[in-house]
C-alpha cells in the first residue's frame, strides 16, 4: 500500500511506473475497442524510439544530469537511418504482408499507421511530454544515439516476438486472433507488456556513469 501511495504522491520519482501504467492501461482499452494488432505494438516500440531519439538530441546539453549508456555509440545520425530501414521493414512485412489475408487487420493496421487510432496517438502524446518533461527537471535519464541502445534492443526482440505470434499462432487461428475478438488480442498483447517492462528496466538509470560532450 506504501509503495501504491508513493507513486501517485511522488510521480516524477517513479515516471517508469507511471510509463507502464499507462502504456498498460491505453492497450487494454484498444483492445477492448477491437484496435489492436501486433504491427500497433511492434509500431508502438518503434514510435516510441524514435521520439526518445529525437527529443534526447533536441534537449540534451540542457540536462546537466543526462547520463549516456554507452560512450562508443554516440551517433544520431546512424541511429535515424537504422529507425528508417526499420520503418520500412515493420510498414511492409507487418503493416501489408502479413495482414494481406486478413481485411479486418489490414484496415487497422491502416488506422495506426496514418494516426487514425487514438489509443495509439494518446500513448505516443504521453511518450512525447514524459520524455521532455524528464528532461526539463534534470532527471538522470540515460542517453543513447547508436544502433544498440536498450530501446532498440527491445525493438529487436519485439519484431521476433511479432514475427513468431504471426506465423505460429495469429495465422493458424484467425478466427480467434481478430482485432474484434478481445481474449485473442489479450493473448497477443500480453508478451508485449513482458517486453515493456523489460524496457522499463533496461532504461533505468541506477547505475551512473560519467557525462561525454556531444556535438
Amino acid at each position: 500500500m506504501m509503495n501504491i501511495l508513493s507513486i501517485i504522491e511522488r510521480p516524477l520519482h517513479h515516471y517508469r511506473q507511471w510509463d507502464f501504467i499507462i502504456f498498460t492501461l491505453l492497450t487494454l482499452l484498444s483492445v477492448l475497442n477491437g484496435q489492436t494488432t501486433v504491427f500497433y505494438l511492434i509500431y508502438f516500440f518503434w514510435c516510441n524510439e524514435l521520439l526518445c531519439l529525437v527529443v534526447d538530441r533536441l534537449c540534451y546539453k540542457r540536462n546537466s544530469n543526462a547520463l549516456y549508456e554507452n560512450v562508443h555509440s554516440v551517433n544520431f545520425g546512424g541511429g535515424l537511418f537504422l529507425m528508417g530501414i526499420y520503418w520500412v521493414f515493420l510498414v511492409v512485412f507487418f503493416g501489408f504482408i502479413a495482414a494481406s489475408d486478413n481485411t479486418e487487420i489490414m484496415i487497422t493496421n491502416m488506422q495506426v499507421l496514418f494516426f487514425h487510432n487514438w489509443f495509439f496517438n494518446i500513448n505516443l502524446i504521453f511518450v512525447l511530454l514524459e520524455r521532455v518533461y524528464l528532461h526539463k527537471k534534470q532527471q538522470p535519464i540515460k542517453v543513447c544515439f547508436g544502433a544498440f541502445s536498450p530501446n532498440i534492443i527491445v525493438l529487436h526482440i519485439s519484431i521476433v516476438v511479432g514475427g513468431m505470434l504471426i506465423f505460429f499462432v495469429i495465422k493458424r487461428y484467425p478466427e480467434v486472433f481478430t482485432p474484434e475478438n478481445p481474449w485473442g488480442s489479450v493473448v497477443i498483447a500480453l508478451p508485449f507488456l513482458f517486453l515493456k517492462m523489460g524496457m522499463q528496466y533496461l532504461t533505468s538509470s541506477n547505475n551512473k556513469t560519467t557525462k561525454q560532450n556531444y556535438n
